[in-house]
């Protein structure tokens, strides 16, 4: 068998290689013109349908109010302080540092409105179940100290409200409550 020369292997090489992709190019033109199949089956976008689940979110204005409501308890007791509001979720919707407020206090007070929406119990009450469950400080995202208040529709969490600033978690927690109140007026 004779030897090919480089300049012969190098073109031959080419021209397979253009030829390869010509032909795949080719295919998927072919079938990115194909119409689409369609689904098997698509869910009804209704309550009825029983795989879906209607839930309750706090809007941005609700959340707003409540927060500022928040800061407001906070102030008529010259508290320097942050709050924080999660939807159902955990996502944080709404949060404002409080004039004067430590630069640790706004992620302080997401940790806890999000630990109070978890459990769907105030802060300060999960710090006392520390005692028998220590581990459950290690849940990532979670802070149990007193300041976090759920908000809650039907006995249901919808949201949380999360303090953090006061000198005691107990003034936090206060603040908090302030926030949930505003809420039902």
């Amino acid at each position: 068998m004779k030897k090919l020369s480089l300049r012969t292997r190098v073109v031959t090489g080419a021209v397979v290689v253009a030829a390869l992709g010509a032909g795949t190019f080719g295919a998927m033109s072919a079938s990115a013109s194909s119409p689409a199949a369609a689904p098997a089956a698509a869910v009804k976008a209704d309550t009825s349908n029983r795989n879906l689940q209607q839930t309750t979110h706090l809007t941005v204005a609700a959340a707003t109010k409540a927060a500022q409501a928040t800061l407001d308890a906070a102030k008529k007791e010259n508290q320097r302080i942050s709050v924080a509001v999660v939807d159902r979720n955990g996502n944080t919707i709404v949060t404002l540092r409080g004039d004067g407020a430590g630069p640790q206090s706004p992620e302080s007070a997401a940790k806890k409105a999000y630990t109070a929406v978890s459990w769907n119990a105030p802060t300060s009450q999960l710090v006392e179940r520390l005692e028998q469950a220590p581990n459950l400080k290690d849940i990532p995202g979670t802070l149990f100290l007193g300041g976090g208040a759920p908000v809650q529709v039907k006995g249901a969490p919808v949201a949380g409200i999360g303090v953090a600033g006061a000198p005691s978690g107990d003034l936090d927690e206060k603040f908090a409550r302030a926030g949930v109140a505003a809420l039902a007026r």
